[in-house]
């Protein structure tokens, strides 16, 4: 199959990116990472999440993010909402596009939402027929579709009937995401090869933590599998709370570059996304998770 002319580049890093930081981050400077990420040339960044700071602490104070934030045209802001009542707080922030979460492996649903797959996919139902009736866009993400830490492997088919209802239920694109980073190339391709019978493969994402080193082998494959959008994360931040050992998204960085190579257009200027990731790294008072970055800023 050939490869896809352009790609787009779905960054998670102020969401799922800091979501898993121990220190507090200022709206301010959550607010300056999405405008850094904005004037790099992202077409679609996660600005936040709508939940119960109980849950995510991090993610308090979204509503003055996306307030605070410079909007610019034809840039998607979008945020996570994992209910009916995140809906609606989103709704009041002037969100224009959000998604929703379910696990292919029961026993990270019960970890991660407490609550059985059927059970989280009923809930959103209120919240599409809500999303409907207001004109905004719903994204779905499957979790731990190449692996569980509890369950172990998970079969494509489960991965793909998870898929299927969110598709169904009116997502427009499902993103399918490695959690825990162990997938492999091969895998992908089957996984794929599955789920695309009952999803379209333009329907479809791909969502690669780099846990075991192979995130990017595993775009690649999805690549070639037809698969043009991806989830990433600047400067690799993140991870999964309940997901032990699972280290950060594939860097933004480093997916930037490999599809350059291919000569995939993306819209995305590599010199002011590396300015972006070193500078919330600099806040965080952490390295930089991106091998292209490091490499580039040492020279």
């Amino acid at each position: 199959m050939n490869l896809p002319h352009s790609v787009r580049l779905v960054e998670v890093g102020p969401r799922d990116g800091l979501q898993n930081e121990k220190q507090p981050i200022s709206v301010a400077d959550k607010v300056r990472l999405v405008d850094d990420l904005s004037a790099a040339g992202l077409r679609y960044i996660e600005v936040g999440s709508f939940v119960s700071p109980k849950w995510v602490p991090q993610m308090a104070g979204s509503a003055e993010v996306f307030s605070d934030i410079q909007r610019r045209p034809g840039i998607t802001y979008a945020a996570l909402t994992p209910n009916l009542k995140g809906f609606e707080a989103a709704l009041e922030a002037k969100v224009e596009e959000v998604a929703v979460f379910a696990a292919a492996s029961e026993a990270f649903s019960q970890k991660n939402i407490n609550c059985s797959i059927a059970d989280s996919l009923q809930r959103f139902v209120p919240l599409l027929e809500a999303a409907k009736a207001a004109k905004v866009r719903v994204r779905g993400y499957v979790s731990c579709v190449l692996g569980c830490p509890y369950d172990g492997d998970v079969a494509p088919q489960q991965v793909a009937a998870v898929a299927r209802e969110l598709h169904a239920m009116g997502c427009y694109e499902v993103s399918l995401g490695d959690t825990i980073g162990t997938g492999t190339a091969g895998k992908t391709r089957a996984l794929l090869d599955v789920v695309s019978r009952d999803v379209p493969r333009e329907r479809l994402a791909g969502h690669f933590h780099d846990t075991y080193g192979q995130a990017l082998a595993n775009i690649y494959a999805s690549l070639l599998e037809g698969i043009s959008v991806f989830d990433s994360s600047v400067a690799g931040l993140g991870g999964c709370p309940y997901a032990k050992g699972a280290t950060g998204n594939v860097a933004s960085e480093d997916v930037l570059y490999l599809l350059q190579g291919l000569g995939i257009d993306t819209g995305v200027d590599m010199d002011g996304l590396i300015a972006a990731g070193q500078r919330i790294c600099q806040v965080l008072g952490k390295a930089n998770g991106s091998r292209v970055a490091r490499a580039r800023l040492s020279r």
